[in-house]
Parts: C-alpha cells; sequence; structure tokens
C-alpha cells in the first residue's frame, strides 16, 4: 500500500506534479525547503554510488506527499516544524489527538 494525499475538493488547492522543481516549489516552510535540498543531495551522492534509482524514487514520492501537504495546508506545516523546535529544545508541548482517531474521523468523512 503507498500513500496517496487527499483528494482535493473542485477549486481547491492543485496537487503539485510529481518533479523534483514542481515538489521543491510546492514547500512553503523553509524547513522542509532546507531539508528537501539536504536530503536530494544525500540520495543523488548514493545513487552516484549504489547507481540504483529506487532511492531517489522513494525520495521523489516521500517528498511529493509533503509537498502536498504544504499546498494544501502550509499552516499547519508551519505548526508541524514550530512543535519540532520545542520538543527539540527540550520544552514540554501539549499531546495531541492519537492518530487513530484522526485516521478514523478522515475515513468517516469519506
Amino acid at each position: 500500500m503507498t500513500a496517496q494525499p487527499q483528494d482535493y475538493p473542485a477549486g481547491g488547492t492543485p496537487v503539485p506534479e510529481k518533479s523534483l522543481r514542481a515538489i521543491r516549489s510546492a514547500l512553503v516552510v523553509p524547513q522542509d525547503r532546507e531539508a528537501f535540498d539536504a536530503g536530494l543531495k544525500a540520495v543523488l551522492d548514493e545513487v552516484r554510488v549504489s547507481l540504483d534509482l529506487g532511492v531517489l524514487n522513494d525520495f521523489v514520492h516521500l517528498w511529493w506527499l509533503a509537498a502536498c501537504d504544504s499546498a494544501k495546508d502550509p499552516e499547519g506545516r508551519r505548526r508541524m516544524h514550530a512543535v519540532a523546535e520545542r520538543i527539540q529544545a527540550g520544552e514540554t508541548v501539549p499531546k495531541g489527538r492519537p492518530v487513530r482517531e484522526v485516521l478514523a474521523e478522515r475515513e468517516a468523512r469519506g
């Protein structure tokens, strides 16, 4: 099973193309762009050594999902990074809802 972005309603945010340029352009949060650039460099270095394009395909797919999320909910991406920074700084952050609960709610919506 592969993860897919949720369907966007008519007139909603379009899904970015599954290309490196389109993916990077859709990343609105600086932390995402920085991680994408660093990850791309590492993946291309790995491809040069291993000659295995599978790792590049995996990289593109994972970042495409992040780009879809970024296009759909840029403020949510910013909040996610802010919480991650607080956690890395050793701060206590309030717990959110369990993932199973969120997924069940999404499934119920159709």
